[in-house]
This record gives C-alpha cells, sequence and structure tokens, in this order.
C-alpha cells in the first residue's frame, strides 16, 4: 500500500469527521447508536423478567449456596471429628470428603426444595392476584414456612411460617427502601 494512500485516507476522514470502516465487519461504526437500548422487547412486553422468569435462577442459586454452606460446614465437622477419632493420612482424607459431601448434598437439598416450594407460590400468588408486590412475596415466604414445617406438628409449623414472614419482611425492607422512606414521610 502507498504511504500517501494513509495520508490521503486520514485526510479524507478528518475532514469528514467519519470514523474509518471497520476492517473486520466492512462497516462504518458511526453508525451504531449507543443512546439506544440494548434489548428489544415486544410492544407492550416489561422491560424486567417475571417471577417466573426469576424462579429458575433462585432455585439453582440457592442450590449452589447451600451446597457451599453446608461444605464449609461439613468440612469444619469434619476436622473435628477425624481430629478426636485420631484418623491420619488415606483414612481421614477419605472422612472428610465423605462430611463435605453428605453435609454439602444436604444443605443443597434443603435450600432448594424451600427455593421450588417459595417460587411455587409466588408464582402461583402473581398468576391468582395479577400483580407483582411485597404482598405476594410476605405471603410465599409464610406459606413456604408453614409448607415446609408443616410435618413436624402445629408449633414447629408456626415457627417456620414467622421465620419465613420474618425473612420475607428483611428482603422487602432491604429492597423496598425507597417506598418505605416515601410512605413514612407522608
Amino acid at each position: 500500500m502507498d504511504p500517501g494512500q494513509n495520508d490521503l485516507n486520514s485526510s479524507v476522514y478528518s475532514n469528514r469527521n467519519l470514523a474509518p470502516l471497520s476492517p473486520y465487519l466492512n462497516f462504518d461504526p458511526s453508525y451504531l447508536q449507543s443512546s439506544q437500548p440494548e434489548f428489544i422487547f415486544p410492544e407492550g412486553a416489561r422491560s424486567h423478567r417475571g417471577r417466573f422468569e426469576l424462579a429458575f435462577s433462585s432455585i439453582g442459586g440457592m442450590c449452589m449456596i447451600g451446597g457451599g454452606i453446608g461444605g464449609v460446614t461439613g468440612l469444619v465437622r469434619g476436622i473435628k471429628d477425624t481430629a478426636v477419632a485420631g484418623h491420619t493420612g488415606k483414612l481421614r482424607r477419605t472422612q472428610l470428603i465423605n462430611y463435605v459431601m453428605k453435609q454439602g448434598a444436604g444443605t443443597a437439598n434443603t435450600l432448594g426444595v424451600a427455593a421450588v416450594m417459595y417460587s411455587a407460590f409466588g408464582v402461583g400468588l402473581n398468576w391468582i392476584r395479577d400483580t407483582e408486590d411485597e404482598i405476594n412475596t410476605l405471603a410465599a415466604a409464610t406459606a413456604t414456612g408453614l409448607l415446609y414445617k408443616s410435618t413436624s406438628g402445629l408449633k414447629s409449623c408456626m415457627k417456620g411460617g414467622a421465620g419465613g414472614l420474618a425473612l420475607a419482611l428483611a428482603y422487602c425492607a432491604f429492597t423496598s427502601r425507597e417506598k418505605l422512606t416515601s410512605w413514612t414521610s407522608n
């Protein structure tokens, strides 16, 4: 390529104030508008995901969190128990792996089941009430606690419902700070 050609091209671009053509895509990047929205939604659609779409990620996330918490808990418990039992070497390593896997799987299942119940209640309430608000969150969490502990007796069932309600209240207070401050200032 002629060195004078580069100077000619650069002067043409600077005179017209155009961006150079992309050598890979063969288009002028100045046509791209950065002020436009990045995602295209059908007309009349909401610009955020609903409760049903969020259910899958929350269930998977709770399983992952449960596996991590359970694994760490199992490791700590395994270290204590194998030290007391006097295990060393390969036997201790195998026992530690067993503790981590058993506690991790159990906690992951527990949190995963709770997330499935919460999501099912939340989607059902959203469908029945045809609205998404804090009432659905509070009702779904309370119903989840009640159902999860329903096989343990009435007293335990009520404690589970109260625990679910307390967690939901804390969540709603954290996520809806603006609504709370505008509500209390009126």
